[in-house]
This record gives structure tokens, C-alpha cells and sequence, in this order.
């Protein structure tokens, strides 16, 4: 068997990049989106994970008699670069430095977008089981004229009981205890528990729904890391029912008891989703949607907020 010859790069196949432009003009983006690469990301307790992306990156073109801009070292600076940096914001500003050095002058601004999901162990209300939540997350960054423009977008679940339903709830529940106990004298405490406990202590239960936050903050540039772990931390910490994963009955009646502490309107939640994005020092705009996926109706209740830091 001959031994394998090295490559040798053929110069005489043709290149149309240098024919003259039709129509000649500038573009404002030229590049490729769905691009399958792996991706470094913080894996929130102060290590790394490697998670499969869907990255879109654009550079404009300045030029306009440049034909197109050279898509291949564009693509293959993309995945050197992303094999070398982590996703931080200096990392993210280094990416789209070289993207526009890649260009030859072509280019004079540069886009990212990268789309995955994060997987975050949440550990149970009160058992000792813990169990994974996935998140869906959008990084957006674009660099223009030596500015940084950063965005983290992200969605999380929670649940939303409805406080009409419940002081309906309520009321019904009253009028059964005043129709079982109206001829009863006296009520003792254990008597009352029994029915409490019972079927009939349980006249009406009012509704609740999965329901999901989305946001997108812009982030300030003087940060070293992307906040996305402290700020879904943040989040459902005040929203205060997000959806679990491992359970036992210890942990469901926790739950349940967090939603009756927490009843709460589409508009309530997406007032408690502004205070904390509103309150954090490394958001400048946030806009966040939060859904109520209704049991009551056959369409969703949905509130939006927005707001732009001093």
C-alpha cells in the first residue's frame, strides 16, 4: 500500500468573487443561520457545560462593489472560535472582532445569535430529591463601531392560581360548613377537622395553570459573565411557584401550599418579574411576557412589561 500523499491546495479552480457587481449597493447583513456547533457555558455553580447550538451569525457589507463576503473564513472562525472561548462577554466580543478581521475589510459590524437549551438541577421543596429543568435561552450580540451589544433572552415555568377562583372558592366552601353545621351545637375543633378533612370539606377548588415568563434583558457592558443562572434564580424566587420536578407528597402539598400563598392574576406576575429585572444593577432594558395558559378558558391570558434602568 503507498504511503498517503499530503494535501496540496488547488490554484486553478475558478473563483467568481471578483466579477462585477450587478446593482452594486452596501448590505446591512449577509451570513448563515441554524449553524450546529457546541457551545461552553456556565453551568451556574461556577464550572462549565458543553451544550449542543443553534448559532446565527451575519456581518454587513460594507463594500459595495465587494460581490459577497467570504462565508467559508467566516464559518471556520465561528467554530475555531467557539472551540476557544467560552460564552462571556469578553469572549463573545473577541468572537465578533475576528469575525469582522476575518472580512478583509469587507465588514465593519458583526451579529450573533446563539439559541440553546440550559439544563438546571433544582432540588425539590422539602424531600431530598432533586431533578432537571430546562430552559431555553437566546444570546444576541453584535458588535458595531467598537461597542458591545449584548441581550439574554430566556423563558421559565411556573404556576398561577387564580385569585378569583379562589375567593370564589372560598365562599363556596363557607356556605357548605354553614349548610352541614347549621343545627350543630356546640362545634368542637376535632368534629370540625373530620369534615375539613373530608370530601365535603372541599366544596369547590379553584383554578390553576402552568403558565411561563419570557424575558429579554440588555445587559451593561461592564459585566464579566452572562447573569442567566442568578437571574432565573432571582425570578423564580419571586414568582415563587415554579414548576418542579422530582416529587414526593411532601413536596406536592408544599406546592400547593406555595399557591395558595401566591395567587396571582397574569397582571401580578408580570409585576413581579419587573421588580426584579427593574432592581438588578446589570440590566439597562428588560421587556418580559408572562402567559397564563388558562384551565377556564379555551385561550391564554397574557400580560407584558417593559423598562429601561437608570
Amino acid at each position: 500500500m503507498s504511503a498517503s500523499r499530503p494535501l496540496v491546495p488547488r490554484t486553478d479552480l475558478p473563483d467568481v468573487a471578483g466579477h462585477a457587481v450587478p446593482l452594486a449597493r452596501p448590505l446591512d447583513w449577509v451570513g448563515m443561520e441554524g449553524i450546529a456547533l457546541p457551545v461552553r457555558v456556565s453551568d451556574g455553580a461556577g464550572g462549565q457545560l458543553q451544550v449542543a447550538a443553534n448559532i446565527d451569525l451575519s456581518v454587513n457589507l460594507s463594500n459595495p462593489d465587494a460581490r459577497g463576503i467570504h462565508m467559508s473564513r467566516l464559518y471556520l472562525q465561528l467554530q475555531e472560535g467557539l472551540a476557544r472561548e467560552a460564552i462571556t462577554p469578553a469572549g463573545l466580543r473577541h468572537l465578533l472582532q475576528e469575525s469582522i478581521a476575518s472580512q478583509s475589510g469587507l465588514a465593519s459590524r458583526a451579529r450573533l445569535k446563539i439559541r440553546y437549551e440550559a439544563l438546571l438541577q433544582r432540588r425539590a421543596l422539602e424531600s431530598e430529591f432533586t431533578g432537571w429543568k430546562r430552559y431555553p435561552v437566546e444570546i444576541e450580540a453584535t458588535l458595531s463601531e467598537g461597542h458591545l451589544h449584548l441581550a439574554l433572552g430566556f423563558s421559565l415555568e411556573y404556576s398561577s392560581t387564580c385569585p378569583a377562583s379562589a375567593a370564589l372558592s372560598r365562599q363556596a366552601n363557607a356556605e357548605r360548613f354553614s349548610g352541614d353545621f347549621a343545627a350543630a351545637r356546640p362545634l368542637s375543633v376535632e368534629v370540625v377537622r373530620d369534615w375539613l378533612e373530608s370530601e365535603r370539606g372541599m366544596a369547590a377548588t379553584p383554578h390553576a395553570q402552568r403558565s411561563r415568563a419570557q424575558v429579554r434583558v440588555e445587559l451593561r457592558a461592564q459585566f464579566d459573565e452572562l447573569p442567566l443562572v442568578p437571574l432565573i434564580d432571582a425570578l423564580e424566587a419571586a414568582l415563587a411557584t415554579p414548576v418542579q420536578t422530582a416529587v414526593k407528597r411532601v413536596d406536592e402539598q408544599a406546592f400547593a401550599r406555595l399557591n395558595a400563598e401566591n395567587l396571582m392574576f397574569c397582571e401580578d406576575a408580570a409585576r413581579r418579574v419587573a421588580s426584579v429585572l427593574s432592581s438588578d444593577a446589570r440590566v439597562e432594558h428588560y421587556e418580559a411576557t408572562v402567559s397564563h395558559f388558562e384551565s377556564l378558558h379555551p385561550h391564554d391570558a397574557v400580560a407584558r412589561v417593559s423598562g429601561t434602568n437608570p
